[in-house]
């Protein structure tokens, strides 16, 4: 699925926290938005994702208007930095959730739920784990978990808000090379929002850098070391 945001504005209390910003990723891309914090970074994340609105411009999703359709009629998956799991659910219930609350004509059947489940915990590298509740997990373990929710349902793009800046660096490396490998193995447009450069560089195959709500450069990992748009990035990377 490709994104295509056009000239987004949005405004806070008169304080523009996106000012005017286009991007464009292609199908099966997996782009980074980095950036300091109140960058925008997550203004924009939320905007795509539909869990808030732009003041001015156009979102995108294969060519197809979608800036005024609400969060649940986009085709997304999003995962949080703090999980966001059901602490009284199971990993399999809060892995499912997503697939049980469907209108019923389109909801999967039992077995067809529980299969889908079965598939994402292999997915995610948590096979046999589906009966433990959150509080029985590792913080890595739990992102997985929130990683197979957001999966649940085949979304064409998946969206992460800094989803491993709770976790120390040896599970953030595993989990960002689980990802990684998750998204080339599923062919779906990721877009990832980190302050991390490294992060941000062994990850993706494009990075957009943001400061004060406008996009500084938007390129490869490499060009952007090797020919950093203005000062601002050079500085940022230095």
């Amino acid at each position: 699925m490709t994104i295509e945001v056009r000239d987004i504005v949005k405004r806070y209390d008169g304080h523009s926290a996106l000012d005017g910003v286009s991007l464009a990723i292609d199908d099966g891309a997996f782009v980074a938005l980095l950036g300091p914090s109140g960058s925008g970074k997550t203004t924009l994340l939320r905007i795509i994702a539909g869990l808030a609105f732009a003041d001015e411009g156009t979102v995108l999703f294969g060519g197809k208007d979608v800036t005024d359709v609400p969060v649940q009629e986009r085709g997304i998956g999003f995962v949080f930095q703090n999980y966001a799991l059901f602490r009284h659910m199971t990993v399999a219930s809060n892995i499912a959730f997503g697939l049980n609350v469907m209108k019923r004509r389109e909801r999967p059947g039992k077995a067809a739920i529980n299969e889908r489940v079965r598939e994402l915990l292999d997915l995610v590298q948590l096979s046999g784990m589906g009966d433990r509740y959150p509080t029985q997990l590792s913080g890595g373990q739990r992102q997985r978990v929130a990683l197979a929710r957001a999966l649940a349902r085949n979304p064409s793009i998946l969206l992460l808000d800094e989803p491993f800046g709770a976790l120390d660096a040896k599970v953030r490396k595993e989990l960002r090379d689980a990802l990684r490998g998750i998204h080339d193995r599923l062919g779906i447009t990721s877009i990832f929002v980190t302050h991390d450069r490294e992060e941000a560089f062994a990850l993706a195959d494009k990075v957009a850098i943001l400061d004060f709500g406008a996009i500084q450069q938007f390129d490869r990992p490499n060009t952007i070391v090797e020919k950093p748009a203005n000062a601002f990035v050079a500085d940022f990377l230095s």
